[in-house]
């Protein structure tokens, strides 16, 4: 191999771990479409001026089997190999490849605007029971522990007379006089 070469064993380790990526039931040996092209936005073969999304999806579908819909890793390599001289002009395919394959090692998914968690202060304030207003407020005690299902609901009155009813309670007495 050529000087500052990368093994394969190296490249199929970032591959794997791009192939498994998202998908909870992927096993690391084959990798679809969506993967590739994060694996070659994130180790920057895609660079928007040689080697563009729409490259890749091309290559893509050129290297995978006609009713596949995923790559193994020997369709990746062969996918790389298109687009290294692209991506390196000028070079030869095998120092094309080299440099393509020193981008990819060591590589993992990058979380690129993956949702943060949030910054503790702004829970808190807005967990803080003691500020709450209006209806909430009747919700919890001085404590800001929750009053449970009493602070909760309105609990329904099935004495069977209507609401805000004052005579309630009133009919047997009614019933003996007659």
């Amino acid at each position: 191999m050529a000087e500052g070469s990368v093994s394969v064993a190296e490249v199929q380790t970032s591959f794997q771990k791009f192939a498994v990526h998202g998908d909870t039931k992927a096993t690391g040996k084959e990798m679809n479409g969506k993967n590739f092209a994060k694996i070659c936005k994130d180790c920057h073969i895609i660079d928007s001026k040689n080697v563009t999304t729409t490259d890749v999806d091309i290559v893509f579908s050129k290297v995978k089997a006609k009713s596949a819909r995923v790559i193994t890793f020997e369709q990746f390599n062969q996918a790389l190999t298109e687009l290294a001289p692209k991506r390196f002009k000028g070079k030869s395919k095998e120092e094309a490849l080299q440099q393509v394959y020193g981008l990819i090692v060591g590589k993992e998914p990058a979380n690129v605007g993956v949702t943060k968690v949030a910054k503790a202060a702004a829970v808190d304030r807005l967990t803080d029971a003691s500020k709450y207003t209006g209806a909430h407020k009747e919700r919890f005690d001085e404590s800001g522990k929750g009053k449970g299902k009493a602070g909760r609901e309105d609990i329904p009155d099935t004495s069977g007379y209507v609401a805000a009813y004052k005579g309630s309670g009133t009919y047997d007495d009614k019933v003996k006089e007659a």
